[in-house]
């Protein structure tokens, strides 16, 4: 298996797989790009189906994670880890040990937080390891960004449905959810609040039913959320859900969600707006959470966080003002928008300002 011509390979600086014969660790670590400052991202744990679909998952990971810091404003790269293993049933103390010292290896070229199948005790155990993870330090959440991702796919949804439909509020509109875990239920919860009416779905039960009980959620089948007839469809769950085959049966207005990598490919975001959807790229409004955990790892006052995430709002409005008048997909405005951030400032000229400033 070959990394440099792997199809999602971009350029990346690093590309690193680290195994422990004592706890059963396979894990692979990417860093794309550190043009800003070090490569910061998510530790998913997740058994995949071979290495190769392993590898391709983080390599696309840690390109999104570039270009969500760079849209963010924020002084760090784009970097990404991958645990091969059920997270339900392989996950021990020491296979976090393990991680963190595989991470400690890199020498800071890669900073690690939670993830899909991590959470904030498994960083926690990571840190008795390695100073080079985040998203650990006390606060309201106990150092969970997942609440601050949620609060900016909350906002990217109001923006949009202020573009798309004028309206004010969430209030009487119909949410579809995939996914009701970490940052699912909170934006559920988020909604909910606001007066929408809330459709989820999540494979774990128990994520489902605290979201029916808790907050009123409408259960649905898992196989049926991503094509129910709805104002806003938020994928909150696995990726790449967004294909030839699921958009021509999509029946929402707005696709907003927290999932990295909802296209299966960038094309897709075309397909889309052919279809008259408007796509909120993920990788600008599911950045809350590294927001929220460059915050806490220089010690930022909540309120300087909190501000620094609400401008989520100011850079999606300007990516689907830049679409509109191009007609061009917001997906390639997205990325378009972060390169100019990412270029190396020359001799006779600065970079420019990040619409997202760091606060």
């Amino acid at each position: 298996m070959s990394v440099f011509t792997a199809p999602a390979f971009d350029q990346h600086e690093r590309v690193v797989f680290g195994s422990d014969r004592t706890t059963g660790l396979r894990a692979i670590i990417a860093v794309h790009d550190t043009t800003l400052g070090p490569g910061v991202g998510g530790c998913r744990m997740f058994p995949y189906l071979s290495d190769a679909a392993a590898l391709h998952d983080v390599l696309r990971l840690s390109r999104g994670m570039t270009y969500k810091s760079a849209l963010a404003g924020l002084p760090l790269g784009g970097g990404k880890s991958v645990i091969i293993g059920d997270s339900r049933r392989d996950k021990t103390p020491a296979l976090m040990h393990a991680m963190g010292e595989f991470i400690d290896s890199q020498g800071g070229s890669y900073v690690a937080a939670e993830d899909s199948g991590t959470g904030v005790a498994d960083i926690k155990l990571m840190a008795e390891r390695t100073r080079h993870v985040s998203g650990v330090s006390d606060n309201e959440f106990g150092g969970d960004p997942s609440p601050s991702t949620a609060l900016g796919v909350y906002l990217g949804i109001r923006t949009a449905i202020r573009h798309r439909l004028g309206a004010g509020s969430c209030a009487g509109l119909r949410v579809a959810i995939q996914g009701l875990g970490h940052v699912g239920f909170h934006l559920a919860r988020l909604l909910c609040d606001e007066g929408a009416v809330v459709f989820g779905a999540d494979l774990n039960k128990a994520n489902l039913q605290r979201a029916v009980d808790q907050l009123g959620v409408i259960p649905v089948a898992v196989d049926d959320i991503l094509f129910m007839e709805v104002d806003i469809l938020a994928p909150c769950a696995m990726g790449a859900v967004l294909d030839n085959d699921s958009i021509p049966r999509l029946r929402a207005g707005i696709v907003a969600g927290a999932a990295n990598n909802q296209l299966a490919a960038a094309e897709h975001c075309a397909q889309l707006q052919d279809h008259g959807i408007l796509y909120c790229p993920d990788f600008l409004i599911n950045a809350g959470g590294i927001i929220d955990v460059h915050h806490q790892r220089v010690g930022s006052a909540d309120t300087v966080r909190l501000a620094h995430v609400k401008r989520i709002e100011i850079t999606l409005a300007e990516v689907l003002r830049r679409s509109d008048a191009s007609r061009s997909p917001t997906h390639e405005i997205a990325e378009e928008l972060a390169r100019e951030y990412l270029r190396p400032a020359d001799a006779t000229a600065e970079r420019r300002t990040p619409l997202v400033a760091a606060g």
